[in-house]
């Protein structure tokens, strides 16, 4: 507890949090963007072994992109595990060997044609560290114009949408934005701007 009697973080729990040991893993599936692992553990706390999956992938990254207005360049298109469309930011996987910026701006020009003046990493996250071992990077591209056409792959179909940045807050809370990665995009926006830190 401190001072006025809230309880703090450090007083969550007294006990110490040990690593599982892995004594046997395993590739059980290679699905092309990621791979299922199978691991044999020992809980720590009671001895026994369990046996855990993991999906192995590469990080990924969302970028925000707004124009010198503050318009967040959105894209939206189809989801194939809610069988239904998403407004989304731009984003994917990062390549072996290619640096959040260079991912940032490859990701933005390719799925809706815009360019970005400069941009300035955000944040990061551990999407689902109970199942999965990457992490989710997040990227502010300033200024953007728009300088081609889009150059997307035969499994894309994108449409691309212009938002005011101050309707954003309302487009989550209406439900129109509920990718949660998306979300957290503008989460970490928002917590770098009230922080006053360069965006």
């Amino acid at each position: 507890m401190d001072r006025a009697g809230r309880r703090t973080a450090a007083g969550v729990g007294d006990g110490v949090i040990k690593p599982w040991p892995v004594t046997r893993s395993e590739v059980v599936a290679d699905c092309r963007i990621f791979k299922v692992r199978k691991n044999t553990v020992t809980n720590p706390r009671t001895s026994r072994p369990h046996e855990m999956y993991v999906m192995e992938q590469p990080n990924w990254l969302n970028v925000v992109p707004l124009t010198p207005d503050e318009q967040v360049v959105m894209i939206e298109q189809w989801r194939h595990g809610t069988q239904s469309a998403h407004l989304e930011t731009p984003g994917g996987l990062i390549e072996p060997g290619e640096s959040v910026e260079a991912c940032a701006r490859r990701e933005l020009l390719e799925e809706t044609g815009y360019a970005a003046e400069a941009i300035i990493p955000l944040g990061q996250v551990h999407p689902n560290p109970a199942i999965q071992n990457n992490l989710q990077h997040y990227a502010l591209a300033k200024n953007c114009r728009r300088v081609r056409e889009p150059a997307l792959d035969d499994a894309e179909d994108i449409v691309v949408r212009l938002m005011p940045l101050a309707q954003i807050p309302e487009l989550i809370l209406s439900r129109h934005i509920t990718h949660s990665l998306v979300i957290g995009a503008f989460h970490w926006l928002e917590l770098r701007r009230r922080a006053g830190l360069e965006v």
